[in-house]
């Protein structure tokens, strides 16, 4: 179901072009800043576009049982800030050694066991192996790899904080040493060029070996472990939160200090639940239905709303300050994964922003008498059953 609202009338220059406005205003043309105010074009039109994709439908790349399905501003051109990828190994199969020259790594496991290796810029090096309900985080640029561990398919969805992101246009270790010259590479790593004969000379992406042992091997150079961990165990911990009708995981920079561009979030729906009317002040929102289905809405001023249903396997984005809510609209429980560009959550709730006003404040607004007013909630609703 997609409903939407158009809006009653553009005002305040919403949707004139970037020149246009720097024109009316010349002493904001000389301001860099004055352009990251400008409206996005893609926001700025009669009706808000679509922001619903059915990833787990998706083509993707698949190699024998393994895939990746991605989704960046070429699949759902409104999310510029957040792209996602859904990813599945075989068992004994590896997402080869690469790193990402434009986006950090957050990554949440659905199925399986996950082993990663990961090495920062002073040369320590973190293996981590992860089950269902781990987090992992690799900050832009950092070099690691992801292979499936145990006899079982691993399944995960990997998050990043740039929507032009591509996974299928990372920087993989094969694809560099198979093009570099033999010399070059013999002198670089001190063996003869013949070394390098039986090298790939293409991206190998999916790498297929023996599965890995249960204990990971020391590194060459030696265990130098990295200040920080990578690593962490969402759903192992206490809910953030627990409402009638549902609860929170959430993890942030302060519990996960790695992990300083994204949070993350485990919402758990029950049938009928809401997560309230709100918005984020500071970071756009990537949702993935992890089970269930849910109602999404999206206002966008001036009178646009927007309403589409997720099911298990699609994939929603909301653009930073924008109202929206998640409503449990199936028979059943429904879990949503939640990740934020952020690496502090903030949220402002409806409930919360009404309860914050005195009651004849209200009544002015809304043209009601102020008694009426005693009958909304006094505090934060957050979640409601």
């Amino acid at each position: 179901m997609v409903e939407v609202k158009r809006r009653d009338v553009l005002i305040g220059g919403v949707g004139v072009a970037a020149a246009t406005l720097a024109a009316a205003t010349p002493a904001a043309a000389g301001d860099p800043s004055f352009m990251n105010n400008v409206p996005d074009g893609l926001l700025s039109g009669d009706e808000l576009p679509t922001f619903k994709f059915a990833l787990e439908k998706s083509a993707g790349k698949v190699v024998g049982g393994s895939y990746g399905k991605e989704a960046t501003v070429a699949q759902l051109p409104i999310s510029k800030g957040i792209a996602g990828v859904s990813m599945r190994l075989e068992p004994g199969v590896m997402r080869e050694l690469h790193w990402h020259a434009t986006a950090a790594e957050w990554a949440f496991v659905l199925a399986g066991r996950v082993r990663t290796t990961v090495i920062d810029p002073k040369g320590a090096a973190e293996t981590n192996d992860f089950e269902p309900g781990d987090v992992w985080y690799f900050p832009r640029g950092r070099g690691h790899m992801l292979q499936c561990l145990g006899t079982q398919p691993c399944h995960f969805i990997l998050i990043f904080d740039n929507g032009y992101f591509s996974e299928f246009g990372t920087f993989s270790i094969t694809d560099w040493v198979g093009h570099a010259p033999k010399a070059l590479l013999a002198k670089n790593l001190g063996v003869p060029e013949a070394t390098f004969d039986s090298f790939p000379k293409r991206e190998v992406y999916f790498a297929r070996g023996a599965i890995p042992p249960e204990q990971p091997a020391a590194p060459l150079q030696g265990v130098k472990l990295p200040p920080v961990t990578h690593k962490y165990r969402l759903l192992a911990q206490v809910p953030h939160a627990t409402y009638r009708g549902g609860r929170e995981w959430r993890v942030d920079a302060g519990r996960f200090p790695i992990s300083t561009t994204i949070t993350g979030v485990i919402l758990d729906l029950d049938a009928g639940a809401l997560r309230e009317l709100h918005w984020h002040p500071n970071a756009d929102e990537w949702q993935y239905v992890i089970d269930g289905r849910v109602a999404v809405t999206l206002f966008g001023s001036h009178g646009r709303f927007r309403i589409e249903t997720l099911e298990q396997g699609d994939v929603g984005y909301i653009p930073q300050g924008y109202g929206h809510s998640i409503e449990n609209v199936g028979e059943r429980p429904a879990r949503v994964l939640i990740g934020l560009n952020a690496g502090t959550y903030e949220t402002i709730d409806l409930s919360q922003w009404i309860a914050g006003n005195p009651a004849d404040v209200l009544a002015t607004n809304f043209g009601q008498p102020p008694e009426l007013f005693a009958k909304f909630p006094h505090r934060d609703v957050f979640l409601a059953p």
